[in-house]
């Protein structure tokens, strides 16, 4: 399968970084570093927009999570009984440190 090539990304790492990226590369079969390079950093922004995707998967997710944030509700009986044992929980731990 051939790539077509377009575009390019210059980076700058040190020695050591390229000497650890080489190894891996020649360790997993790749023919160059360059292809490498691409294939790793390929899966790590799909992966990355997968997990983006998953959480906040419409405009609309997006939209309800931002209004969450900005606009929270106010706690229930719940919510503050469980911030007071949480409370009890960290002050009885620090006192054992």
């Amino acid at each position: 399968m051939s790539t077509i090539i377009n575009d390019r990304i210059d980076v700058r790492i040190s020695k050591q970084q390229k000497e650890l990226i080489k190894h891996a590369s020649v360790l997993k079969g790749f023919k160059s570093l360059t292809e490498f390079v691409v294939f790793c950093i390929s899966n790590e922004a799909n992966n990355i927009i997968k997990e983006h995707d998953i959480v906040l998967k419409t405009i609309e997710d997006k939209k309800l999570f931002v209004d969450a944030i900005l606009n929270p509700p106010k706690a229930n009986d719940k919510l503050k009984r469980a911030q007071m044992n949480h409370s009890n929980f960290i002050k009885k731990n620090e006192s054992k440190n």
